[in-house]
């Protein structure tokens, strides 16, 4: 007996493994029926077939010839991107699309320099204007300290210190001497007897070139206070104009008079009555104490005292 022809159509009598190359009583491959004939070879079951083409019955064909499922119309979720977004949604945008957000590090740092900026910016605002208000403050505490009106005015001995400075202004040298000792001009000091200044007459090396006229009479002529640091001899100085003749005046030093008088003599001999512009100088020795001295040059008896009187110096003896 052999599988393929054992006389018999019964399935105990066939081979014990024909069923499996079978697939259903009566079926052919494809698809439809045929009836078993005696005698003749069956020969299903030894015909190779690809994997999956074998069919049983007509359930299996039908689910065999169905269709691959078209990837278009695959789930939204099993999508690559995920759920799309719904209608209306903001759409992510940079490292935030397709998988989670991730913070903008770029911006943080730019917002925090920004920060610390502001912060600098106003710390030296804050600066500078507590300097500015303290130099004001200071400026308004020296105003007020100078102010006469204020509490914080000058005082009385201020006052009285200045007025007496102003007081003295006459007697404080303008032009100090080669010896160290003051020169005055002579029409800076007190005038006494009718003595008066004028300008007519040019080269005068006083201020303005103005001198000192009018000591062509008895009592008039002209006091200097000054100080000395020791007592002793000195040598008084006199730059002097005269109208063409000799002249000379009366010293009287701390009410005393000096029994020699300065003399003013026409070295470079003009004519009588012609005031020269050529100022000349002399001196004569006086007696001086230590300390504050007044030095009087006066047209007194005996004296020829028609001059002009420039300038008035001390010098050692």
């Amino acid at each position: 007996m052999t599988a393929g022809n054992n006389g018999t159509g019964t399935p105990e009598n066939d081979d014990p493994f024909g069923y499996l190359y079978r697939g259903g009583e009566g079926s052919t491959e494809g698809g439809g029926s045929a009836t078993h004939q005696p005698g003749v070879p069956r020969t299903s079951h030894h015909q190779v077939r690809p994997v999956g083409s074998r069919t049983y019955g007509g359930q299996q064909g039908a689910a065999a010839q169905r269709p691959a499922p078209n990837p278009h119309y695959a789930a939204p979720e099993t999508l690559p991107g995920g759920m799309p977004p719904a209608a209306g949604a903001p759409q992510p945008s940079g490292h935030a699309a397709g998988g989670s957000a991730r913070p903008n590090r770029r911006g943080l740092l730019i917002a925090a320099i920004a920060v610390v900026l502001v912060v600098a910016g106003g710390i030296g605002v804050a600066i500078m204007t507590n300097q500015s208000s303290g130099k004001d403050d200071k400026q308004n505490s020296a105003s007020d300290g100078q102010n006469p009106g204020g509490d914080s005015g000058e005082s009385d001995d201020s006052s009285s210190k200045k007025k007496e400075k102003d007081k003295k202004g006459d007697d404080e040298p303008k032009n100090p001497s080669v010896n160290g000792q003051q020169k005055r001009d002579v029409a800076s000091l007190r005038l006494i007897g009718g003595a008066t200044t004028e300008k007519s007459v040019s080269g005068a090396k006083a201020n303005d070139g103005a001198y000192v006229t009018g000591v062509n009479q008895q009592g008039a002529g002209v006091e200097w206070t000054v100080e000395v640091q020791s007592a002793g001899r000195y040598r008084l100085n006199l730059s002097y104009g005269v109208p063409g003749q000799d002249a000379n005046l009366t010293i009287t030093a701390n009410g005393k008079r000096e029994g020699r008088s300065i003399d003013m003599r026409d070295h470079i001999h003009t004519k009588p009555g012609e005031w020269s512009s050529n100022w000349m100088s002399t001196w004569s020795e006086i007696s001086l104490n230590k300390g504050t001295n007044v030095i009087r040059l006066s047209c007194e008896a005996g004296n020829k005292c028609d001059s002009h009187l420039d300038q008035v110096w001390l010098s050692g003896a």
